[in-house]
């Protein structure tokens, strides 16, 4: 999911930062926090993805000026990679322009290794009523994504010419070098092709020879009642094909688009798990003599037998007329508290015939602990 934090914060840059700015803080970030560097180290894997997602946002010109104006509000359902679904060898390909051949090509090794390749998965955002909680909703989807290029069929090559084997690696997307005067030699990925072995001199003229070009798509996602906020649908093969280093037609696996809920706040309800709480006003002579108060539903209203008696804070259990379980789709209750309401104003008669009343009563002050009360309380919310 994505993070909170502030983006400027994770990368340690001041919010009038540069582009190249941006470039350097995440390079720094990437290369301390990369899990070849710290083996085992969750913390570590889990500040390489955040800096990810930070560098993501700001790098681009227009989702960072609606990040600066909104904040991360402003991102919503805008496209972006879900980079806590994603490994970090695949993060660091996304970005490996900015490292040139840190790690000794070891990752470029790794993802081979790995078998059948993976494409990158997406994240986008939907938002959703409390009425559509409980019945489950449709929602159609707008995003971004790169596919394989139709021209090139994925090479970058313009039709009719072909990738050029890499006179620099001589194909095999790495080159030897010699560090600290000629003492060790290490493994890097290929300056001039990238590690793919290869390179393109007539490119094509859709994709510029990158082998992938940007395109809208326009999906209906089913969303299940009873989801929460901040719950993600998956919808599987509808993220990016494998990068072109590793599949350049785009062979193996898709990733996937995660579509993340948000539950707008509702202006009578408020929810606890499948539950609905909301406040009932009930006037003081019904709570004294008793009375029949409409509770509302997310589809209605239904009555509630108020018992003489019933004091300030008490709570009505309505059972089955609250959210479905995302599970079992056993609904919740409604929890219906009482709001004692004491008119403010009144007129002469309801004056007098209030006098006359009070001239009657005897109230006993402390024969009630506030702690059995808060007891009480709990045990109603809790169903004990």
């Amino acid at each position: 999911m994505p993070t909170t934090r502030d983006y400027y914060e994770i990368l340690g840059i001041e919010r009038t930062a540069s582009g190249d700015d941006v470039k350097r803080a995440y390079r720094r970030l990437a290369m301390k926090h990369h899990p070849d560097r710290n083996s085992g180290d969750k913390d570590a894997e889990a500040k390489f993805k955040e800096a990810a997602e930070a560098y993501e946002v700001l790098a681009d010109s227009q989702r960072r000026a609606r990040y600066d104006k909104y904040g991360h509000a402003g991102l919503r359902g805008t496209p972006g990679h879900d980079f806590n679904s994603m490994n970090a060898e695949d993060i660091f390909s996304m970005f490996e322009d900015i490292f040139g051949g840190a790690f000794g090509g070891g990752g470029r090794r790794n993802r081979q290794q790995r078998g059948i390749p993976r494409g990158y998965d997406l994240e986008t955002e939907v938002e959703l009523a409390l009425e559509e909680v409980l019945t489950g909703a449709d929602r159609e989807v707008e995003f971004k994504r790169l596919d394989v290029c139709n021209t090139c069929t994925g090479s970058g090559a313009k039709p009719g010419s072909e990738p050029m084997t890499c006179s620099t690696c001589g194909g095999n997307g790495q080159v030897m070098q010699q560090g600290l005067g000629g003492m060790f030699r290490m493994v890097t990925t290929c300056p001039a092709c990238h590690g793919r072995g290869s390179v393109v001199t007539d490119k094509c003229p859709d994709c510029r020879g990158r082998g992938r070009v940007s395109l809208k798509r326009n999906i209906v996602v089913k969303i299940p009642a009873g989801i929460h906020d901040g719950q993600a649908v998956r919808v599987a093969g509808e993220g990016e094909p494998p990068p072109p280093d590793r599949s350049p037609g785009g062979d193996g696996v898709r990733g996937d688009l995660h579509v993340v809920v948000r539950v707008r706040d509702h202006e009578t309800f408020e929810r606890d798990a499948d539950n609905l709480l909301v406040a009932i006003p009930v006037a003081f002579t019904q709570a004294a003599l008793g009375a029949d108060v409409a509770i509302p539903t997310l589809n209605g209203s239904t009555l509630v037998a108020v018992e003489p008696g019933t004091q300030h804070g008490e709570l009505f259990r309505v059972q089955g007329q609250g959210l479905p379980n995302l599970r079992t789709g056993k609904r919740g209750d409604i929890l219906a508290i009482c709001q004692l309401v004491v008119p403010s104003k009144l007129n002469d008669k309801q004056r007098t015939l209030l006098s006359e009343y009070a001239s009657t009563e005897k109230l006993e002050v402390g024969t009630t602990k506030a702690s059995s009360l808060w007891d009480k309380l709990k045990g109603a919310v809790t169903g004990s």
